[in-house]
């Protein structure tokens, strides 16, 4: 079955992040946080390339079972990690996990046994700084994804299919990047096409939707574009979704709308679940 192949040093998987940095994304977020859409989303970013680094920890250090890039796309494209736009975007795990940009100290609400709340200091790898200034260039944007993962597969052509997540608030200003999108999702390994994922970050407070089969509910022509934008849910994906409590209906399709904090979260996780193979 494609979407199987097992996750190694020599066959290791692909994460490409693509973040809306433009300058709406300073708008607050909803969810009460406090915090600026760009921020929410930085903050779930560096989490989740936290849990890929431990996740690729072993005894003898941290393995290379991914390669993780980010794009950051508001004035202007730039790599999100280092490296350079299009063909060095793409980073081993091992030399991200040794190198964030700093680590902060942050406080986080536990319980205390005893019914109450306590905070306790922790320690968080900030590998990626949120930013909001600019338009959106998404047709860009994709278009250097499309050479980054090209790339990816040419150096692994039997690898787990890469897995490009887009994280936006709007339309995009440099045109309709449909054409983009379908050429990222013609590129393949022998394991299958390439996964394109799509997340709308919430501007109102509406309750989040999560990986429609069909866009016949959507009122706005945006929100049908994303869907026609984004690849089905692979089976193992598909069983984590629903594993997460979502009534998914076949065909579901790997993008959510109108998305709030916890939306954004859930759906990197889900996006994202894929286990090396422990060689």
């Amino acid at each position: 079955m494609p979407y199987g192949a097992q996750i190694t040093r020599t066959n290791p998987a692909c994460l490409l992040f693509l973040i809306d940095q433009s300058g709406s994304m300073a708008e607050p977020s909803i969810g009460g946080t406090g915090q600026s859409k760009a921020t929410v989303v930085a903050d779930a970013v560096n989490r989740l390339i936290q849990n890929v680094v431990l996740r690729s920890a072993k005894a003898d250090g941290v393995r290379d079972y991914f390669r993780i890039g980010v794009i950051g796309y508001g004035k202007g494209i730039k790599a999100g990690l280092g490296g350079s736009v299009p063909f060095e975007i793409l980073i081993p795990v091992s030399r991200v996990g040794n190198f964030p940009l700093r680590v902060e100290t942050r406080k986080k609400l536990i319980p205390d046994g005893a019914g109450g709340i306590i905070e306790q200091p922790i320690k968080f790898p900030v590998w990626f700084d949120a930013e909001a200034n600019g338009k959106t260039p998404m047709c860009e944007a994709f278009a250097a994804a499309g050479l980054a993962v090209q790339g990816f597969v040419q150096e692994f052509p039997a690898a787990y299919p890469p897995l490009v997540l887009n994280l936006t608030d709007g339309i995009p200003s440099d045109g309709n990047p449909q054409e983009n999108a379908k050429k990222i999702q013609k590129i393949a390994t022998s394991d299958g096409n390439v996964l394109l994922f799509n997340l709308l970050i919430s501007s109102k407070p509406v309750p989040a939707e999560y990986f429609p089969a069909s866009e016949e509910s959507f009122a706005d022509n945006f929100s049908k574009l994303l869907f026609r934008m984004s690849s089905e849910l692979p089976p193992k994906l598909w069983e984590a979704a629903k594993a997460e409590g979502h009534a998914l209906k076949p065909n579901a399709r790997g993008v959510v709308l109108n998305a709030d904090p916890t939306a954004i979260v859930r759906f990197l996780d889900i996006g994202t679940r894929i286990t090396p193979s422990g060689r």
